[in-house]
């Protein structure tokens, strides 16, 4: 007996190309492929059983890496950042050679994500442990097989490249160490403290309850925010992007000031990521609503307690400032306006 009619057959096949599609955005293909060159005498080391290119073979390369979540898999390797190691030259994020001793990575090109990771930590679960390490490098997944690679393949796009530190911290057997499957995830650890300076009369503008830096007092500094996903909890809070508002100075990411009638937003410094975000939207939702809503600054986690700063502490990490567009596109009553919990993610 048939139990299902054609309908039903119908959403099936809907639910399963959907997925499908899903599958294919969510995928990473190669970008090329380049021919091997046999390396010159005594160009290519091969501490760590590192693979030299081979004469002719074609390699696949790649411009990105598997999406970031908060248990990333991917495959770790190891490596010397030491001069003279298999690694080749100083650490592309720092110009520095690290110890075998030192818990630092490479990542795979997509991850390291034009250096935005360089000298942020991550957490690296395997093994039944974790250790937290920092990135000083890329692993390129772009090109290989020349005097500025050693002369080694292009790296798989799925790779976390470890000093020996890593291996002995996860407390895998030294006989073992070469590839281990693993997860990983971004670590937002604070970077550094700031001694607040009472501001000069009249140089912080106290609009919608922003807060003023005290005298002495310490405040937390950021280089990054928690990992972006496909729902980024954060904290919405409300800023003024005219001209003689608690937003300070231009916007910047064009050098204008905008209206509060405007849906815009300045994002913490690691959300921010060197301006790479300016002018893109992202999708805000709270309050049971959504808006869309235009990156224009940033809200500096970095610094703060300074003139250029507005004599206002640096903000926290996981941080959406937002114009009054915003809170009264969420419909949100303008009592309650200042703090709120949402997620977000890229347009």
């Amino acid at each position: 007996m048939n139990y299902f009619g054609k309908g039903a057959v119908l959403v099936l096949l809907l639910i399963l190309a959907a997925q499908a599609l899903e599958g294919r955005l969510q995928s990473c293909n190669p970008s090329g492929k380049i021919r091997g060159k046999k390396p010159p005498p005594g160009q290519c080391n091969q501490e760590n059983d590192s693979d030299c290119c081979q004469q002719g073979k074609l390699y696949t390369t790649y411009k990105c890496s598997p999406p970031v979540s908060g248990s990333t898999k991917a495959v770790l390797t190891i490596n010397s950042f030491q001069k003279g190691g298999d690694g080749g030259g100083p650490s592309e994020c720092d110009s520095q050679y690290h110890s075998d001793d030192t818990p630092v990575v490479a990542l795979s090109t997509g991850w390291y994500s034009g250096g935005s990771r360089c000298l942020n930590n991550v957490t690296i679960t395997g093994n039944g442990r974790s250790v937290t390490a920092m990135v000083v490098d890329e692993c390129d997944s772009t090109m290989g097989c020349d005097d500025d690679h050693d002369y080694q393949p292009p790296c798989p796009n799925n790779i976390v490249d470890a000093s020996k530190a890593v291996w002995k911290a996860l407390g895998v057997p030294e006989g073992d160490w070469g590839e281990l499957d693993i997860t990983w995830s971004d670590t937002c650890k604070a970077s550094g403290k700031i001694k607040g300076k009472k501001p000069p009369k009249g140089k912080c503008n106290r609009d919608h309850d922003s807060e003023c830096c005290e005298s002495g007092k310490f405040y937390k500094t950021f280089r990054c925010s928690p990992a972006v996903t496909g729902r980024t909890k954060a904290v919405l809070t409300l800023n003024g992007f005219g001209k003689g508002d608690d937003g300070g100075g231009a916007a910047a990411c064009d050098g204008n000031f905008h209206s509060d009638d405007t849906p815009i937003v300045a994002l913490s410094t690691g959300w921010f990521n060197n301006k790479k975000r300016c002018l893109k939207k992202v999708v805000i939702h709270g309050n049971g609503k959504k808006v869309v809503a235009k990156v224009v600054d940033e809200c500096d986690s970095s610094v703060g307690c300074d003139e250029e700063h507005n004599y206002q502490p640096p903000c926290n990490n996981n941080i959406v400032d937002a114009s009054k567009a915003v809170w009264q596109a969420l419909e949100v009553p303008e009592k309650d306006w200042g703090e709120m919990e949402i997620h977000w993610t890229d347009a």
